[in-house]
């Protein structure tokens, strides 16, 4: 018999690759959880995982039982799901159940907390968490079983058969400057190659569309800023200290900046993703809906 908080181990094994990772993730002693590895591994009697320097990297024992665990932990989620919901109906009132939604700040701001309260105001039985992820970290987290939604962001919509994409919005990506910049759009970043840049920090899908954008137009970028968060990164930019490149989601009214749309446009595509093992599920479901509507008021 296999347990299944093992087998949710195993899953955030695959994902972040170190003991410490998982016990930070599950809130638990890294020999808590080695040992429980070691029992899931004498379980199914089968070598899962060898160490590769400081990283426990999966066997192709492991990692097929990865793919069969995600699948047993969605069915699992989808049958207590099925029975709170079917509970719910004789309540008179339905969905119901707890669906963790996984978003960027941009989109937390815009549309996905008017979803929720949207559906906390209409479904009393439905409880919606929400959690900041970069768009870089949604899908990561998503496969893990850390979110059941991530609201994320592609630049062509991925085929991959664990994960389905519902389109949210498009986000055209703008260049903004300090409101007394004189330019006109749209603009040429090639024209910007002198000017300081400021970024969200390296690994963040802001400072990774920065570098490879402005070393499309042919120039490193001088970044003078770089900052955690959206807020500083725009009061930086609205003091005239530098310039960025943000979707236009991102660009908060309430800093006196100006945006350009770029003459070689470039968008990006914002998705509900879900597992394609839990898209099913009414709760889920009514989520997705949920945030598609609110993502095209």
């Amino acid at each position: 018999m296999l347990d299944p908080w093992r087998l949710r181990l195993l899953s955030l094994l695959e994902g972040l690759g170190t003991v410490r990772a998982v016990a930070e993730a599950a809130r638990l002693s890294p020999s808590t959880v080695s040992q429980q590895l070691a029992v899931l591994e004498r379980e199914v009697d089968a070598r899962l995982f060898e160490r590769a320097g400081r990283r426990l990297r999966l066997t192709p024992a492991g990692a097929a039982l990865v793919r069969h665990a995600r699948v047993i932990l969605d069915q699992m989620d989808a049958a207590r799901a099925e029975a709170v919901t079917l509970d719910s109906e004789l309540a008179g009132g339905e969905p119901a159940g707890r669906v963790r939604v996984g978003a960027f700040t941009s989109a937390v701001n815009t549309f996905v907390i008017a979803a929720v309260r949207t559906l906390r105001l209409k479904y009393s039985r439905l409880r919606v968490d929400v959690r900041e992820l970069d768009p870089l970290d949604s899908v990561p987290a998503l496969r893990r079983g850390e979110c059941d939604v991530a609201v994320t962001a592609v630049d062509a919509l991925p085929l991959d058969p664990d994960v389905t994409h519902t389109p949210l919005t498009d986000d055209a990506v703008v260049l903004v400057t300090a409101a007394s910049s004189a330019d006109s759009g749209p603009v040429d970043l090639a024209d910007f190659r002198d000017h300081v840049w400021s970024a969200e920090g390296p690994g963040s899908w802001t400072h990774e569309l920065i570098v490879r954008t402005c070393r499309g137009a042919g120039f490193e970028p001088d970044l003078g800023g770089v900052f955690a968060s959206y807020g500083p990164l725009l009061a930086h930019v609205e003091a005239g200290l530098s310039v960025t490149l943000l979707p236009e989601l991102a660009v908060d009214p309430r800093y006196r900046v100006r945006s350009f749309p770029l003459r070689e446009p470039l968008i990006r595509h914002v998705t509900a993703a879900v597992r394609a093992s839990s898209a099913t599920r009414p709760a889920v479901a009514t989520v997705v809906r949920a945030l598609a509507t609110a993502a095209s008021n």
